[in-house]
């Protein structure tokens, strides 16, 4: 038996349990039905929004969850920063009691997200009373550049979330904010507009469909995971896990879906809201998009440490372990498919051409090859532009094909972000590094080339 055999017996079962994966998240998502609101006034409501050098828009968050949510405490956890966050914080406060400034100073700030948002988890503790009821305390994580969509307490107070005291944590959808924003971009030429306004749809196709799904699929499972945005957790659940920890929130560069895992092995449940959903920028950059998903690739491989509790928690089920597990493990399949793919495919032609003399007899004889690749490489990526298009955004049919194979191009970045997620773990480099907002890194470009 030559070493191509396993080679592309390994590469088959890759595909297969792949293909089998986006059925298993295509059908809930299509199946899903509306969710039941409930009362926001039962619940006290805390938005934690962690900033460092957020100058640019953390102004216009605390007005709008101000504006929309008149509810809701807003604390803002400065992380050290070097712009003016912590004075248009500080205005705000004084103007607003329902605004709460919480300051974070080196050596102890800028070390991740978890860390400033267990900053203000400490703050809030120390103010409640005593006799306060936590489990009516609800924690939503939002970023500083995040709205919240006006429904968005209603569908966390409802019976599937909140208002089953079984649930410890809820996620809502994310939107893309600038998914159909035509303005210039500062200092970008005219293809590099056009080149960053693909990105924002890919990525608000990305999260409004791929994502979605998996999600909906986890909340069949039982195993919903939380994101950075959008995030709602009970203040009794937050509790519990500090209780057995000492903090809630832990040290992978994935705390929000780390944060998840805890929750449930806690004993509490967590949910996904799709009725609602947070909006938030896409990166119009592709250095600041791999930067981002190489953050949360590797966070994915540090939290592949805790699959061993997850098998053996009771508070999992069989088929939310296996979701777990299989998203925990896919950064390293990935790393795997980025050796087996090119290997199987190379040797693949080399003995097709061997074995007729000449590789166009072998491409003519081998033409199944191209529906098979169609049916099996393209079609599970260019199925959700096909969703999107036709449930989300109306659009003619081109656009819906053109978005189709663009989704497929772009759905290849998370090789590459895997491969230097793995060099990262490789090397040793764990540290946190913040992605620019848009409007930062147009003042950036702007004054580079003044």
């Amino acid at each position: 038996m030559s070493l191509l055999e396993p080679l592309q017996a390994l590469a088959f079962i890759l595909l297969i349990v792949f293909l089998g994966y986006v059925v298993l998240i295509v059908v809930p998502f299509l199946r899903r039905k509306p969710l039941a609101e409930g009362d926001p006034s039962r619940y006290q409501w805390h938005a934690f929004v962690p900033c460092r050098d957020e100058e640019a828009v953390i102004g216009t968050t605390i007005r709008s969850i101000r504006a929309d949510f008149p509810l809701m405490h807003v604390w803002v956890i400065d992380d050290d920063s070097e712009d003016a966050t912590a004075d248009i914080v500080a205005g705000a406060a004084e103007a607003d009691a329902m605004v709460h400034l919480v300051r974070r100073r080196r050596p102890m700030a800028r070390t991740g997200k978890g860390d400033a948002l267990n900053a203000a988890y400490r703050e809030l503790g120390g103010r409640l009373p005593v006799d306060a009821p936590r489990d009516r305390h609800i924690v939503v994580v939002v970023d500083a550049d995040g709205r919240l969509a006006e429904n968005a307490l209603r569908q966390a107070a409802g019976p599937s979330a909140f208002g089953d005291p079984r649930v410890g944590a809820a996620q809502v959808a994310v939107w893309m904010s600038n998914r159909d924003d035509h303005e210039p971009l500062p200092g970008r030429s005219r293809i590099a507009q056009l080149w960053g306004r693909f990105l924002n749809r890919m990525q608000d196709i990305e999260f409004r469909t791929t994502i979605a799904a998996m999600q909906s699929l986890r909340g069949h499972t039982r195993s919903v995971g939380l994101g950075g945005n959008g995030q709602f957790a009970r203040l009794s659940a937050l509790d519990l896990i500090a209780d057995g920890s000492g903090e809630p929130w832990h040290g992978a560069l994935l705390e929000d879906y780390e944060l998840g895992i805890h929750t449930m092995l806690a004993g509490y449940r967590t949910v996904y809201l799709h009725d609602t959903h947070v909006e938030q920028e896409a990166l119009p950059s592709l250095r600041r998009l791999l930067t981002q998903r190489t953050r949360w690739c590797q966070g994915g491989m540090q939290c592949a440490r805790y699959l061993p509790k997850i098998i053996a928690s009771p508070n999992f089920s069989s088929s939310g372990v296996i979701e777990a597990g299989y998203f925990l493990l896919a950064p390293y399949l990935q790393l795997l498919g980025t050796i087996v793919w090119p290997i199987v495919g190379v040797a693949t032609i080399v003995q097709g051409t061997m074995h007729t003399g000449d590789v166009m007899a072998w491409l003519l004889a081998a033409s199944w090859i191209v529906p098979l690749v169609l049916l099996t490489g393209i079609l599970p990526f260019a199925i959700w532009p096909i969703v999107y298009g036709t449930r989300d955004e109306r659009r003619s049919p081109a656009t819906i094909l053109l978005w189709a194979f663009g989704y497929w191009l772009y759905v290849y970045q998370n090789y590459v972000c895997a491969i230097r997620a793995g060099w990262r773990m490789l090397t040793g480099r764990n540290g946190w590094a913040k992605t620019r907002r848009n409007a930062e890194a147009g003042r950036a470009l702007i004054a580079k080339e003044a």
